[in-house]
């Protein structure tokens, strides 16, 4: 019904597809890509947008309510302890993800599209392995949090 686009990848004059490509090729086409994307919507937004000035435009804007006092008002030390905990558990979180996506690959090993965890589990790191790994990476973390907790980080009083 609907015509079907030729899926031969496109060849390189050195005889490599452009997803192999020479080195990074990709990536860098997708950097300048990138810049270009942002340089132009900033440029578009710069040249379409409004443009008003005036005493109230120029003035200091405080979720409508006027501003009073300094602004170099000291602030508990408690409000950065927990900010930067919920900064190191929120980064903590991201190491989660890569191990989320290889652990089904590993302990299923029929899976036709894990080469990469064909080859951990033939390098020795299996399932056990990784369910460890994640295991000691959660007790480190609780670690933690259980020596802020008893520190008293999480106490406002």
């Amino acid at each position: 019904m609907f015509p079907v686009p030729d899926a031969s990848p496109t060849i390189l004059p050195s005889g490599t597809t452009l997803a192999q490509g020479p080195g990074y090729l990709i990536v860098a086409i997708l950097i300048v890509l990138l810049i270009a994307t942002a340089g132009t919507i900033f440029l578009l937004s710069h040249l379409i947008g409004p443009s008003r000035k005036g005493a109230i435009k120029d003035g200091t804007y405080e979720s409508g309510v006027d501003p009073f006092g300094d602004t170099r008002r000291r602030f508990n030390v408690r409000f950065y302890i927990v900010a930067m905990l919920f900064l190191l558990f929120d980064v903590e979180i991201v190491f989660f993800y890569p191990w989320a996506t290889l652990f089904p690959r590993v302990t299923a090993p029929g899976d036709t599209h894990a080469a990469y965890a064909a080859a951990m589990r033939d390098a020795g790191f299996g399932p056990a392995f990784l369910l460890i790994e994640m295991f000691v990476f959660v007790a480190i973390l609780l670690v933690g949090y259980v020596y802020a907790w008893r520190k008293g980080a999480f106490r406002w009083t």
